[in-house]
């Protein structure tokens, strides 16, 4: 008797799961076999865009790209409500790649990825020298860069980096060391002055202290595609490519440059972007 008790509310069970399983199956026949279901499944390969791992090469990396599909039951349901197939309707969601840069911060980020024709200016702020030059000339030409500024320098000059603050903000270094004691302190402090997380370190070479630190910091570190020593325009002008990372050293020469670089880069088609955008993953960037 205890047993027949038991088995009831069990079968009571097991029949309603089946029941739900079945009602499931049966409404996913049925939306399947629905003419607006299967015209969105025919254009799902017109709006397919694969994503694409990033890439590794020794030491260095270089970022991927998140993919896009049909996202089939919101683009149903829309449509179904609708009361016809309406393409304008569809709607999608990211597919990501199974590599990505934000696995592997303990890798060089060499440029971005070469599906972009963009480029990221990036400068290195230590001191004074060539600053205000430098931010009239961006501002002049309407172009947005990536700075990247010493914690010391930052301390002493917030009222200035305040108003830079249509550029990216980052940190280089603090007094042109890398204690991490100091850096993480002028990383908060740049946060609260920027009020955005900070996201990347800078390297010239294969700095290993940089990127010990800033691997640790969960911060990617770059190292330039195009970083003049001299005679910057001629120097972009040789090596420019799709996704470039641009250092351009503060010099005399370099601000002299600068409206030419520029007016080049552009003429050849590509925007400007900062290092967030340029090293996104997100196609939809």
């Amino acid at each position: 008797m205890k047993i027949n008790k038991l088995l009831k509310p069990f079968s009571a069970i097991l029949l309603l799961l089946f029941s739900f399983f079945y009602t499931n199956k049966v409404v996913d026949i049925i939306r399947e076999s629905d003419p607006i279901m299967q015209q969105i499944r025919l254009s799902s390969e017109k709006y397919q865009i694969q994503s694409q791992n990033a890439k590794i090469v020794g030491n260095n990396i270089i970022p991927g790209k998140t993919g896009r599909q049909i996202d089939y039951e919101e683009s149903y349901n829309k449509m179904k409500q609708y009361g016809m197939y309406n393409e304008t309707l569809t709607t999608f969601k990211e597919t990501y790649p199974t590599i990505s840069i934000d696995d592997y911060y303990d890798k060089y980020i060499v440029q971005g990825n070469s599906d972009r024709k963009s480029v990221a200016l990036v400068f290195k702020i230590i001191d004074n020298n060539n600053f205000t030059e430098l931010i009239n000339i961006l501002k002049n030409q309407n172009v947005k860069s990536t700075l990247f500024i010493d914690g010391l320098f930052l301390e002493n000059n917030t009222s200035t980096i305040l108003t830079l603050l249509n550029h990216e903000i980052e940190l280089l270094s603090y007094d042109n060391k890398y204690n991490e004691l100091y850096f993480n302190s002028a990383l908060d402090y740049m946060s609260s002055l920027t009020k955005k997380e900070p996201k990347f370190c800078y390297a010239e070479y294969d700095q290993k202290e940089v990127l010990d630190l800033c691997s640790k910091l969960k911060l990617h570190t770059i190292i330039p595609t195009i970083r003049p020593t001299s005679t910057p325009y001629k120097t972009v002008k040789e090596k420019l490519t799709n996704s470039s990372i641009i250092s351009l050293p503060l010099t005399v020469q370099t601000i002299n440059e600068l409206p030419l670089i520029i007016n080049y880069i552009t003429q050849k088609g590509y925007t400007f972007l900062t290092l967030d955008e340029l090293l996104s993953e997100s196609y939809s960037k």
